[in-house]
């Protein structure tokens, strides 16, 4: 699948086996998410434009190079995408953060808004949301809707797991928004939960049931 890249760093799949287990603690868990986000920030972030400035270092002057454009766009999708959002937000501190808020109606399994907030000047920004699970790909695709009407026209969207039925239900809504995670998981179980997955992100991160 061209669309989709599947980071298989020795260290992020190391740690991933780590989160999926059971036993492991939210404080475990939650540190471990944070470290895994850094990771896969690195493979997000491989192709952005670049430039030059003239700069001096202790040994003369250089044309050295740096990012180009305006800063990028952090969008967490919540609540779950802040767990990933901590940690690309440490690598990359300058960048503009906004937030989705979508759940998920448990009989449905639709998405319901109730919070939208962005930074300005989406359409000049490469904008990467994030959220941990790709499951159904109903609230991803919702969420994606809303940033193309706010006018993002360069999106990457970055979770931890996906399943092949919300990546194939995000290709067909969004072709032109690459998905980069850590794993493609085997499948879906009757209540929308991706297998064998590590349980609902959001939960483990917050110690909620």
């Amino acid at each position: 699948m061209d669309h989709l890249t599947v980071v298989d760093h020795p260290l992020v799949q190391h740690k991933l086996t780590l989160m999926r287990q059971q036993e492991t603690s939210t404080s475990e868990f939650r540190q471990l998410l944070r470290e895994i986000s850094q990771l896969l920030a690195y493979e997000v972030t491989r192709d952005l434009a670049m430039t030059t400035k003239r700069i001096t270092t202790p040994v003369q002057e250089m044309d050295a190079p740096v990012l180009a454009g305006k800063k990028l766009a952090l969008i967490s999708i919540l609540r779950a995408g802040n767990g990933l959002l901590d940690g690309v937000l440490e690598l990359i501190p300058s960048a503009r953060v906004g937030f989705v808020g979508l759940y998920r109606d448990e009989e449905t399994l639709q998405p319901v808004k109730y919070y939208f907030k962005v930074p300005e000047a989406l359409d000049e920004r490469v904008v990467i949301a994030v959220d941990p699970m790709l499951a159904t790909g109903n609230s991803s695709v919702a969420a994606i809707d809303m940033l193309k009407e706010a006018g993002a026209k360069n999106i990457i969207f970055l979770c931890l797991l996906a399943s092949p039925e919300g990546v194939a239900r995000m290709k067909d809504a969004h072709p032109d928004v690459p998905v980069v995670t850590a794993s493609m998981d085997e499948s879906l179980n009757e209540h929308g939960y991706i297998v064998p997955g590590l349980g609902d992100a959001g939960d483990r991160m917050f110690g909620t049931k």
